[in-house]
């Protein structure tokens, strides 16, 4: 699969998926439902984790780190505090990582060798399960002072106010995908989350089987990214898993929403879980740190 998203296919086989994605982007197998409030806290704890953990290595890292030991330092927390299995595994993406440059395959995206600056923009992204329950958040900071990360990241809040009306619209999937796409470019920023793959807005999170000990992945492809067990639960939910530019499928369910914009300098994101029922949507939490600290305040528990 190539890296990126072309309005037009340029390709037979790229024209086959997307026909083929778009007609089966209609099945969700039963994923379409919002859990109880009892299952709704279990939720709520594992995004809860994530953010603890975000928020707790970012501010370990320093000038000269690596991609790779700050994955070390989120893995390590999320186990000492009862996570060793995740949706995904510990990304880091620093300075012109955080926008994907230089990336020619889907490889290129597991944490690398690649040195923190200070003027760089850092984005921490985790997905620890915890008792079965998914959470999956990303976070972005800067070491110093950094104008254009602000800029970014008060856009970035825009969106996050924007997207649970379009989700309580008459939109698909799809046409909520295109009108985000549409608001980045006219903000002036690059859709990055168009380069993740499958070209994911959001994803669907769900509850797994409670297990202990580590997850197990494989290879080095995008589907390394994820644990075994959740790659088989997103390839039995197919294309209605995500939040793509073919998914005509249902909304209602619960969504990791992961809007990625770059500029020139850098790249930011935030991810945290939509909840759409029936007649609403709306955040999982409503005190997020992204939330919290443009508001001027220090992040706490919710």
């Amino acid at each position: 699969m190539p890296i990126g998203y072309q309005a037009k296919p340029t390709t037979l086989i790229d024209r086959a998926y997307r026909w083929l994605a778009t007609r089966l982007s209609r099945y969700v197998g039963g994923l379409d439902e919002v859990p109880p409030p009892e299952k709704m806290d279990g939720f709520r704890r594992a995004q809860q984790l994530a953010y603890e953990t975000v928020t707790h290595v970012a501010g370990q890292l320093r000038v000269g780190m690596t991609e790779i030991e700050a994955a070390i330092l989120l893995e390590e927390y999320l186990k000492a505090n009862g996570s060793e299995r995740y949706l995904h595994r510990p990304f880091a993406w620093f300075g012109n990582h955080a926008r994907f440059d230089e990336y020619t395959r889907y490889e290129d995206y597991h944490p690398s060798a690649r040195t923190l600056g200070a003027d760089d923009t850092a984005i921490l992204d985790v997905s620890p399960i915890l008792n079965g329950y998914i959470g999956d958040v990303g976070y972005t900071i800067s070491l110093a002072p950094n104008p254009g990360l602000d800029q970014a990241k008060t856009f970035l809040l825009q969106l996050r106010e924007a997207i649970p009306a379009m989700f309580e619209s008459e939109l698909t999937p799809a046409e909520i995908w295109h009108e985000v796409d549409r608001r980045i470019a006219e903000a002036g920023y690059d859709n990055v989350h168009a380069k993740y793959p499958f070209c994911t807005l959001g994803h669907r999170v769900f509850r797994v089987k409670p297990k202990t000990g580590k997850g197990h992945r494989f290879g080095r492809s995008f589907f390394s990214w994820f644990s075994l067990d959740t790659n088989l639960a997103f390839l039995k939910t197919g294309p209605s898993a995500t939040i793509n530019a073919e998914n005509v499928g249902k909304k209602l369910g619960l969504w990791a929403i992961e809007p990625h914009i770059g500029w020139d300098s850098g790249g930011a994101k935030f991810e945290e879980i939509l909840v759409v029922e029936p007649r609403r949507a709306y955040w999982l939490q409503a005190d997020v740190p992204h939330v919290v600290e443009a508001a001027g305040r220090q992040p706490g528990r919710n």
